[in-house]
């Protein structure tokens, strides 16, 4: 048992008639019972993200009897969501995911508290706000918010309950210092800014986040009623696409600049900055440094019509091509574009596009690093010319 099971105190905890009918699996269970039960009522959760891992995540541990859950998250449901984000329905687009995430857990299960906290987490709100928790479940899609979660759990002395997703592929984890290693152990340093696209730059099976989630939700379970072995010490890996589950066992690092020994990170960073990228859509980090200048759609639009000699590289995957096509656009895959330089003239102007802005603008560095000058982004990508310039193009 994990000292968070051991911790939570449940001795005036009571269960009422109608949750005992609803536990009613979970209390002819040996490994939960009663006592277990009143665990999970006692406990409480945190969620970072309302999204694909966050949307199992709430219904289950909502399904379960988690006495309090918190759901951090700042953004809207979106079309694009509804894919994979079940806990959101077609009639919630548009509305905070707060909103329809805390609708839908409430719905599950009336007798629980939720928390709703409808901002980025940062350096200087997450300490504050993972304090008031037991465990801590990382349902995010990006580096520095995961480098930031864990080393706020180490420095709180929290469970870490981790997972990933990425196309077919999706890992899971505990990383609780107390016991055995953290994320940091396992990855000292987050990969270059723009080798791992994210899963809006490279997709995600739909149904992949629910079984990464629903493994989150187990071993959260797990943690607070102490029933089961965590996976504090191992790496779960799932592949979908072959149906395989893997396990690596994983060592505390004694040279861990967070949870070993003689820790030389002992408050939170700039996790942005060491991460080299940005943490959220609301944020104003510059990436690399460099300067990436922005175009229009609209000035795109104009130079086009103008005659004026542009060109526009479009470095999405061809996949995506089949999907949208702005006419008489260059069109090369971002990892082939440095293979491709002779396609690329050193003497007009290059407008840079992929579906959002994000991979554009690492390719433009990569030129920028081959001496080219005359680039620009297009900022927003295809997806704003197919909003603002030409409707017949589908959004995706």
């Amino acid at each position: 048992m994990t000292a968070t099971g051991e911790q939570l105190d449940q001795t005036q905890v009571q269960l009422s008639h109608d949750e005992i009918r609803r536990y009613s699996r979970h209390l002819i269970l040996p490994e939960i019972g009663l006592e277990g039960q009143k665990r999970l009522k006692a406990a409480s959760v945190l969620l970072i993200g309302a999204g694909g891992l966050g949307s199992p995540l709430g219904v289950y541990l909502a399904a379960a009897g988690v006495g309090r859950i918190g759901l951090v998250d700042y953004d809207v449901v979106d079309e694009s969501n509804l894919q994979r984000q079940i806990i959101h329905g077609t009639k919630d687009v548009g509305r905070p995911k707060l909103d329809s995430a805390a609708d839908r857990i409430a719905d599950i299960n009336p007798f629980i508290q939720i928390d709703k906290y409808h901002e980025p987490l940062n350096s200087e709100n997450a300490l504050s706000i993972l304090g008031d928790y037991d465990v801590i479940i990382d349902g995010t899609d990006n580096f520095p918010t995961r480098y930031l979660v864990n080393d706020a759990c180490v420095i709180l002395g929290k469970p870490n309950v981790y997972g990933s997703i990425f196309r077919f592929e999706g890992q899971v984890s505990v990383f609780y210092a107390k016991e055995g290693p953290c994320y940091r152990c396992l990855f000292p340093a987050p990969p270059p800014p723009g080798l791992v696209p994210s899963c809006a730059d490279g997709g995600v099976l739909g149904v992949l986040p629910g079984t990464i989630g629903t493994l989150q939700a187990t071993e959260a379970i797990k943690l607070i009623t102490g029933a089961g072995e965590p996976l504090i010490g191992r790496l779960l890996l799932y592949d979908a696409a072959a149906m395989t589950f893997d396990t690596i066992t994983l060592r505390k690092n004694p040279a861990c600049p967070v949870c070993g020994p003689q820790p030389t990170i002992t408050a939170l960073i700039d996790y942005e900055e060491f991460c080299g990228v940005p943490a959220h859509d609301h944020s104003t980090y510059q990436e690399g440094g460099a300067l990436v200048r922005a175009i229009t759609v609209e000035e795109v639009k104009a130079r086009l019509d103008a005659g004026d000699g542009l060109l526009i590289l479009d470095v999405r995957e061809p996949v995506e091509w089949q999907i949208s096509t702005i006419e008489g656009t260059l069109r090369i895959p971002k990892a082939e574009v440095v293979n491709h330089l002779e396609q690329l003239p050193r003497d007009c102007d290059i407008v840079v596009c992929c579906k959002t802005g994000v991979r554009s603008a690492d390719v433009i560095r990569q030129l920028q690093g081959q001496g080219y000058a005359r680039l620009y982004n297009m900022a927003g990508g295809i997806n704003a010319w197919a909003r603002r310039i030409d409707p017949s193009l589908p959004v995706y």
